[in-house]
């Protein structure tokens, strides 16, 4: 899965752009929804790219941020900091998981946070990174048979 996802990623010229689609994969392999890439080049002195993602519930937006770290490795990169994560907040507490790899910001957020915050909207003027180019989801897993479980 995550092969498939970097060797597309690596056909791209730009590295922090080849990260940003990379994660933008791992989200959507990963079941998030509403997956878009936002090119804050020029906009931003902060960082290059926001990949945003809205997760299906805390567990799943913790796996995706794990996932993202390990398709980071992969590409030779190691995030800044991980926010959201810590066990203090507990699992149910997250609402917005971050994965900073400084030019690529990775934001998981629930549905109301999304909302709530709308970085889209906030980063309007913002040129929108086509990451499906050359991208095959994975296939789903069939459902087990009834006498199979």
């Amino acid at each position: 899965m995550l092969k498939n996802v970097i060797t597309m990623a690596k056909r791209t010229i730009n590295p922090a752009r080849r990260l940003a689609i990379a994660m933008a994969r791992v989200c959507a392999e990963n079941r998030c929804r509403e997956v878009t890439i936002l090119d804050l080049r020029g906009l931003s002195p902060v960082t290059n790219f926001f990949v945003l993602a809205t997760g299906t519930s805390a567990r799943q937006m913790h796996s995706v941020a794990d996932r993202a770290v390990q398709a980071g490795r992969e590409l030779g990169q190691r995030p800044f900091g991980v926010e959201g994560l810590r066990a203090a907040e507990g699992v149910e507490a997250s609402r917005w998981v971050l994965v900073d790899y400084v030019d690529v910001v990775v934001h998981v957020f629930t549905g109301e946070s999304r909302r709530y915050y709308d970085l889209e909207l906030l980063w309007g003027d913002a040129p929108r990174v086509n990451w499906q180019r050359g991208w095959r989801p994975r296939p789903e897993e069939p459902a087990p048979a009834a006498g199979d479980v």
